[in-house]
């Protein structure tokens, strides 16, 4: 899993990488103070004790109601409010926040990052994170929260304090929490208070969530009433695990060929022994990550695909195991902070053997193909897998 450049550079248009201008004069690093209770539950392991610091800790409103977000709109200045207010208007719309968007940099990787209200937004994130008060008021004090996977497999430590902003100017934000936010394009949060001093832009990110309304239709009544240079795009979705013994698309010539599976297995291969790379898509970054390397042999074969592995889910049909043939990928979800989103891929290649790239400081290897928190196999459809490549 790495971070997703799918939606972000799009949508903002030019990456504001070069021109975050991080105040470091103003943005608070935080001490642990000695005597902090324990934490109260396993899911609070992955947050940081709260900090200590010459200001206090701006309050934060418990959680009332948590809502799916179906929909994310951005781009590269503050959303009109107009515009917003024929958002709020659309038939079925429920809830919408408003949020800061930017490519930045966190302790040298280019992530997707959000400036947020810690109060309000806490309700568009999966269960675990969205109950943890004390990993929001870490966010509103000053610290940055990252996802599950950046910090255990990009090497990125809780408590530690890391450079964020631009490539020119940085300021040093503690890790607050190790939390997935259930987008595919944010694996870095923060408050919108610190997201100023970061030079992030304002007001140019949205969140909407319409339960019970088509995700096409409401893209389509989306588009109709922003600016055409603002992009909208779903939020991944939930990926449905297959029953055994299930029926078999009618794929109608719509998945790989014989010589396209053999040519993304051969690719796989040539890169057995590469180090495991958290955001890793070629040689450039000395290895690969899961999707990355499903990027790369499938790049091979002549088939886009998106670049994380919740929207590689999405290139085709979802199978059971027992249904897989060589060419499949094979998912996981094995984020604790985001019960049900997809973090691990893989390719099968027969006989309950697979080709990962597993998790930091491995390499990518053949591995016997392990059922905990597996979630299906992946019949990929080159049509539909290029259309949700971007």
């Amino acid at each position: 899993m790495r971070p997703d450049r799918r939606v972000l550079p799009t949508v903002i248009g030019v990456s504001v990488l070069t021109t975050l201008a991080a105040n470091v004069a103003v943005v608070i690093a935080h001490q642990q103070t000695k005597g902090e209770p324990a934490r109260r539950d396993a899911n609070e392991r992955y947050v940081a004790a709260a900090s200590g610091s010459r200001l206090s800790p701006a309050p934060v409103a418990p959680l009332q109601q948590r809502v799916t977000p179906k929909v994310l709109v951005a781009g590269s200045g503050p959303m009109p409010l107009e515009a917003l207010s024929r958002l709020r208007r659309i038939k079925g719309v429920g809830a919408v926040e408003v949020a800061d968007a930017a490519q930045a940099m966190v302790d040298g990787k280019r992530v997707g990052l959000l400036g947020v209200e810690p109060s309000t937004f806490r309700a568009f994130t999966p269960k675990p994170t969205a109950q943890s008060d004390d990993l929001w008021r870490n966010v509103a004090a000053g610290d940055v929260a990252i996802s599950f996977t950046m910090g255990s497999d990009g090497g990125v430590k809780l408590g530690t304090q890391v450079p964020v902003g631009g490539q020119a100017r940085q300021a040093q934000l503690r890790v607050g929490a190790y939390a997935t936010m259930g987008i595919a394009d944010v694996d870095a949060v923060v408050s919108r208070a610190t997201a100023r001093n970061l030079g992030v832009p304002t007001g140019n990110a949205v969140l909407i969530s319409a339960p019970k309304v088509k995700t096409d239709a409401l893209l389509k009544q989306i588009r109709r009433v922003v600016p055409k240079t603002v992009k909208a795009v779903e939020v991944s979705p939930q990926i449905d695990a297959p029953k055994a013994g299930g029926q078999l698309p009618a794929a109608r010539g719509r998945v790989m060929n014989v010589q396209q599976v053999r040519t993304v297995i051969e690719a796989a291969r040539t890169r057995l022994g590469w180090p495991y790379v958290w955001g890793g898509e070629s040689e450039a970054e000395g290895g690969y990550d899961c999707s990355g390397l499903m990027q790369f042999a499938f790049a091979r074969a002549g088939i886009r695909l998106p670049r994380v592995a919740a929207d590689q889910a999405r290139a085709g049909w979802v199978l059971p195991y027992e249904k897989a043939q060589p060419g499949d990928m094979l998912i996981w979800a094995n984020d604790p902070t985001a019960p049900g989103y997809i973090s691990h891929i893989a390719l099968y290649i027969g006989n309950g053997r697979m080709i990962a790239a597993p998790r930091r400081g491995t390499v990518v290897q053949v591995q016997n193909v392990y059922l905990r928190n597996f979630r299906g196999a992946i019949r990929v459809n080159p049509q539909v897998s290029a259309r949700i490549a971007y």
